[in-house]
């Protein structure tokens, strides 16, 4: 269970260093006005803001990160380093389901890796 816990989290790791490429690098690229529902004056419009909401994402994914690369050496600091990540991922997916209705559904994407990782390594580790 703890395996498939790492492996969901580096997964939402890896969605979450994706989402912050989309949202501070690429933000007025079609692509991601196609992925947020944007328009060209949209994106201009709210640039700054999605540049500083992108970093948020980027520095919760190096949480986890660091937390797997400790994981091996230090299996306690790299247990809580992912779950202080991933919990913040899901909370964050929460605050979006609840906030705004219409973004429900990228509330659940963004939430479903998270959700999932927190809860194989909470049962991981009761049941290991």
């Amino acid at each position: 269970m703890i395996v498939a816990g790492w492996v969901l989290a580096a997964l939402a790791a890896l969605l979450h260093g994706y989402i912050f490429y989309l949202e501070s690098v690429a933000w007025a690229s079609p692509r991601a006005r196609a992925v947020f529902g944007t328009t060209a004056e949209e994106a201009a419009a709210t640039r700054e803001l999605a540049y500083n909401q992108g970093f948020y994402n980027l520095f919760l994914a190096i949480l986890v990160v660091l937390g797997l690369a400790l994981g091996a050496a230090e299996p306690a600091v790299g247990l809580a380093l992912v779950l202080a990540g991933t919990g913040s991922m899901l909370a964050a997916a929460l605050v979006l389901g609840i906030s705004s209705p219409a973004k429900r559904g990228a509330a659940v994407k963004q939430g479903a890796l998270p959700l999932l990782a927190v809860a194989a390594l909470t049962l991981g580790s009761l049941l290991g």
